[in-house]
């Protein structure tokens, strides 16, 4: 119990000069502080082992300070529910997930890529010459899995504008009674400047933003991450053409596939989350002091 405990302290709590402890670095610990004559590391490694105590990983994270985080969600989470202020949507009322992935670049390698083949994987050059980068900008319709995009030189109020362009002068957007456009906070459309600009000049609009640091919560990063994945990667194109045209014909592509997420994270999930950010807001001053 002891040794375990010793795990899950920092490293500078410890007066330890390092960033994260291996179980080598936890049983020498153990050594030097007298808790035992001799340890092996593979004994620490198997007492730790039971209670999944990993000190040698990390992973980052931001803890959430929007005040009105929970009710921010909760919007949210009711339009992916179908409903919005208890209500459920009419059918011409649809929901738009909207954001930029920005500072795609073109790499172009040096030496040319070479196919799979048996008992050896795809090869791609480490070198690599910047041939520019897109931002790509793109909305989605949550619940018909439909996909607007565009790429940019960089973002804006201007070419974020283009995009609601895009969208709401197609049918059946463009005769729709409301279209919700679910947005971060990124300077191109934050704040109630954003809301009174997208309003103006399309009245059916009803933007709802996320909260701060939670990005999470909008759609359109899960499609982001599958043009990563199946689009991006690895990144060897010859020019901004080859990017754009890959990213466009890409789109078009996964729409012709693709299906509604299905989201399963639900106000339900969402209390429960809150109480334990509580719960961990009060606990780290004491660990801390």
């Amino acid at each position: 119990m002891t040794v375990k405990a010793l795990a899950c302290e920092l490293p500078a709590a410890l007066g330890l000069p390092l960033s994260r402890m291996s179980h080598a670095d936890i049983a020498r610990e153990v050594r030097r502080r007298g808790l035992v004559a001799c340890i092996s590391d593979k004994t620490v490694w198997r007492w730790l082992n039971e209670d999944a105590i990993r000190p040698w990983q990390h992973r980052c994270w931001i803890f959430p300070r929007d005040p009105q985080f929970a009710p921010k969600a909760g919007r949210i989470l009711d339009l992916y529910g179908g409903q919005w202020q208890g209500e459920p949507l009419r059918e011409d009322e649809y929901v738009i997930c909207a954001d930029e992935k920005t500072s795609i670049q073109a790499r172009s390698r040096t030496h040319p890529t070479l196919a799979p083949r048996p008992g050896s994987p795809m090869r791609v050059e480490h070198e690599y010459r910047r041939c520019g980068a897109w931002a790509y900008l793109a909305a989605l319709d949550v619940r018909a899995a439909k996909l607007f995009g565009r790429c940019e030189a960089t973002t804006g109020i201007v070419p974020f504008g283009l995009l609601v362009d895009q969208v709401m002068m197609s049918p059946p957007y463009n005769e729709a009674r409301r279209v919700f456009w679910v947005l971060d906070n990124g300077s191109s459309h934050r704040g109630q400047r954003s809301v009174r600009r997208l309003q103006a000049r399309y009245p059916c609009i009803v933007p709802v933003h996320t909260p701060v640091h939670a990005s999470w919560l909008n759609q359109v990063e899960i499609y982001f991450s599958v043009v990563q994945r199946k689009a991006l990667s690895p990144n060897d194109f010859a020019s901004l053409k080859e990017v754009q045209q890959r990213l466009l014909d890409f789109q078009a592509y996964y729409e012709s596939i693709a299906k509604p997420f299905e989201w399963k994270f639900t106000r339900k999930d969402l209390a429960e989350l809150m109480i334990k950010w509580d719960t961990h807001s009060r606990e780290v001053p004491s660990q801390a002091a």
